[in-house]
Order: structure tokens, then sequence, then C-alpha cells
């Protein structure tokens, strides 16, 4: 079986590549259009989701995110079953304190949080939250901040001393119930040591199936070490129209926006990048505009102007399912997916993909 989530746009949202943050906050052109984060209308999304069958919405973080806690939080009264995979950051918050938060969001939601372990991978961020960690070192502090979350969340008083963290007693009034999934994504080594210690579900980029193929049995690899098994999920963002042609006529429109000079501007920095996840994006396309389509039904447009996640199903309803089947058949389970808009491509998925996923094929 597999689990659909959506994703909540809470930099913004629209009808371009760029979005609303980077278009209207970042460079204050006046021009640009878009929507606001704003609570009413994250609601419509997460309403959309809720109603449409996805299991949960990813909330991103970063300096043009609202706060992933507080946004999410404030959306539980305006949903019924949703789950919200927030996302919290090991370099900004003490492991003891996210263990209480998440305690206290598992009884305040009714179980309906999942969290996301967010190292980062772009340096100019991470210093902007005071985090000067070189990469594998902040996968080191990951190691040490989730032993502390789970051993806070154990019911016994917890001690550890390690490199970063030096607690006794970690505990929390009342154990989470359930205990929050923990998803935690990266390319690198690294990354695969610190899934394969904790994880529940290493989350993966949309590259082409042979490729993701490797990161899997890497992270498997990993796990059976430690006496562990780790399930997988991949980000993939989606244009998916009653007709192929009708699809790739809106990538088509999407690459057209998107102004030359901010291509090799975004080109530029991602270069710079410490993320292997990052590098291996970029690799996909090389900032050419002439193939982007890296393998059936994938494209790598987004990716041109956008760090992290960069590529797309683009297709018909059918051959967006029958990708998502590709992607199971490597043991890919949860696949969290987005549009632009996030509103209204929640709907064509919903309504165009998910049937087929449910029936005939029986995957959800």
């Amino acid at each position: 079986m597999i689990r659909v989530h959506w994703f909540l746009p809470t930099s913004g949202d629209g009808r371009e590549v760029i979005g609303w943050a980077h278009s209207k906050v970042a460079t204050g052109d006046p021009r640009a259009v878009g929507r606001a984060p704003d609570i009413d209308y994250l609601a419509e999304v997460a309403q959309a989701a809720d109603r449409l069958g996805f299991e949960a919405v990813l909330t991103p973080t970063g300096t043009w995110c609202e706060d992933a806690w507080i946004t999410t939080a404030a959306l539980v009264r305006a949903t019924r079953r949703l789950k919200f995979i927030v996302a919290i950051r090991p370099d900004s918050l003490a492991p003891t304190l996210a263990a209480q938060m998440a305690a206290t969001y598992q009884r305040v939601s009714g179980g309906r949080l999942l969290l996301n372990v967010v190292n980062g991978g772009d340096d100019e961020e991470q210093r902007r939250f005071g985090d000067w960690l070189e990469h594998d070192r902040r996968y080191a502090r990951a190691d040490e901040f989730l032993s502390v979350l789970r051993g806070a969340w154990s019911g016994e008083p917890f001690d550890f001393k390690g490199e970063f963290y030096r607690v006794a007693g970690a505990t929390v009034g009342r154990a989470p119930d359930p205990v929050p999934g923990l998803f935690l994504g990266g390319a690198s080594p690294a990354a695969a040591e610190v899934s394969g210690r904790h994880a529940d579900v290493h989350l993966t980029w949309g590259e082409p199936p042979p490729l993701l193929a490797e990161q899997l049995a890497a992270v498997r690899e990993r796990a059976a070490l430690a006496g562990r098994t780790v399930r997988f999920g991949i980000r993939l963002h989606v244009i998916a129209r009653d007709t192929p042609d009708e699809a790739w006529t809106e990538a088509g429109r999407l690459l057209a926006a998107m102004d030359p000079q901010a291509i090799a501007v975004a080109q530029q920095r991602f270069a710079q990048s410490v993320s292997v996840g990052q590098q291996r994006m970029a690799a996909l396309h090389n900032g050419r505009t002439d193939r982007l389509e890296i393998y059936p039904n994938l494209w790598a447009g987004f990716g041109l102007l956008r760090r992290h996640a960069g590529t797309a199903l683009v297709g018909s309803y059918e051959q967006v399912a029958e990708r998502i089947e590709e992607y199971h058949a490597l043991g890919v389970e949860h696949f969290i997916l987005s549009g632009q808009p996030h509103l209204e491509e929640a709907y064509r998925v919903g309504e165009g993909v998910l049937p087929l996923l449910l029936r005939p094929r029986g995957m959800l």
C-alpha cells in the first residue's frame, strides 16, 4: 500500500515556479502576483487535501516560510483527519523541548503529528539561523538530537552525554500517543547513516528510478547494520491533466515564464551548495532548458529556479499513476506531491490520479 500526501505552501503560492515569497517578498517587485500564505488560504489548501483523501501535508521550514509548528497547529481545528508533517530543525531547538512540543501537539490534534527532520544544506540559510556546522557535522548533531528526542518520549527519565547535547532525566509529562513518525531526508552517506539509525521514513527527491534505487539501497544497508528497517518516501511536483498534451503545454507555459537571468543566478547558487541532494538535482539538467524530460514523464524544470525538490511528474492522470506505481515497485511508500497552484492541483491529483491508484491498482 502507498500513502499519498500533499504540500502546504507556507511561503505563498502562485501560477509560476518561483512562487510568491521569492517574487514578491525577496525582490519587492510590485508587479509580482500570487497568493500570500495567510491562514485563510492555507486553510483552503489543507481542507482540500483533507476532503480529497490525502493522508497528510508536508510543511516546510526556512526564512521565507511561516513557522511550521504555529501554522499547522492553527489548522488542526480547520481539518478533520488530515495529518501534518511538521519540519523540525536540530539547529534551532533543544531536543527535550521538541519532545514536549510534539507530545502536546499529539494530544491537541488527536494524534495527527508527523515530524520531518531538516538538517539544512544551504550554508547561507543555516548561518541565518546561527548554525555554522559543516555538512556532515549537522548529521552528527541530528544523530544525538534524535537519540534524546526518542529517549524523552520513552516514558522513563533519559540521561545522555554526547558532543552536542547533555541531558539528565529528559522526559515529558505524558508520552505522545502515538509517537510521531519521523521523516528524514538527504542523499549523502551521512544522511543514510542517521536515517538507518533513527528514521521511520527516509525522504528522497524525485530522481529517475534507476538513480533512486542506488540511494534506497544505501539506506537499507545502513538500517540493516543498526538492526532496523526503514520505509521510503519521495517528494515530487505534479502537472496532471486529462491528456498528455495538456500537461506538457502547462509545463511549457511554466518554462516560458522563467527569466533566463534568474535561471543563471539560481544555477550559480546551486553549484555552490554543499547539499548532496541539491547537487544531484542540479546535475539532472545542468542548467539546460532543452533536455528537461529526464525520464518518461519526469520533468526537471522546477529545478531550474527552485532549490530542493526540482522534478515533476508530467502527463495524463493515467501516466502519473503509472510513474507512481513504478516508484512504488522500488519500495517507495510515501508520496509527497505538490503543484502550482497547490489548491487547484490538489483537486486535479485528488480527483484524477488517486482514483486510479485506488482502482484498478488497489494501491491505496
